[in-house]
């Protein structure tokens, strides 16, 4: 597979921790140093990240994040577990969109607000999940619970007491946190290395 996005953090961490977590070989190249020219007109809907598998090329970060999810196995066992896969990862979703516009839009201005709202949008993520444990669907990991590790893990650094008040996130966050490969790749040079969004703000 090849991987296609900007050297940063941003959209694609969540698809790198599912190719890492699960054995995924896979080489990156970067679009970020002649966006616009070359790498711009070349995608479907003028955004990356980009995966190529095989015959297929897919942008959109969730359309990657489930096809990687259908392909491992990470769908859960059934229908039911597959719907509540995807009511956490289109939560996510939200959260995630409401902190983009924070960082590359209102940083400055909006910070402050932003944290003094967090509690009230994790509560709900602290109340969906705490029937389960370790994870989303209990004992075996799906394509969900990498997108919330990540969008916790963001979250962390812009506010680092924000699951101080959540003990199922906490423990969700550690659990996905301490997996081998999941730890292994947070420890490589590429990730310390890799700013988590593309402005320098986080």
């Amino acid at each position: 597979m090849e991987f296609i996005y900007f050297a940063v953090k941003g959209r694609g961490e969540t698809i790198r921790l599912i190719m890492a977590d699960n054995n995924v070989s896979f080489t990156e190249t970067n679009c970020g140093s002649n966006w616009t020219a070359e790498w711009k007109p070349k995608m479907a809907f003028g955004q990356a990240p980009c995966l190529k598998d095989g015959d297929l090329t897919l942008v959109q970060s969730n359309t990657i994040i489930r096809h990687l999810a259908r392909k491992l196995d990470l769908y859960g066992a059934d229908e039911s577990e597959a719907c509540r896969a995807d009511i956490v990862n289109d939560s996510v979703e939200d959260l995630r969109s409401g902190y983009v516009n924070l960082i590359y839009k209102n940083y400055e201005a909006g910070k402050e607000d932003y944290i003094k709202a967090l509690p009230a949008k994790l509560e709900y993520f602290e109340n969906f999940i705490k029937d389960k444990s370790p994870y989303i669907l209990g004992d075996k990991i799906c394509f969900a619970d990498y997108s919330l590790f990540d969008v916790l893990d963001v979250h962390l650094i812009l506010a680092p007491s924000c699951l101080d008040t959540f003990p199922t996130l906490k423990t969700f966050y550690a659990a996905v946190g301490s997996r081998p490969k999941v730890k292994a790749h947070r420890e490589s040079d590429a990730f310390k290395s890799m700013p988590v969004n593309g402005n320098g703000k986080q």
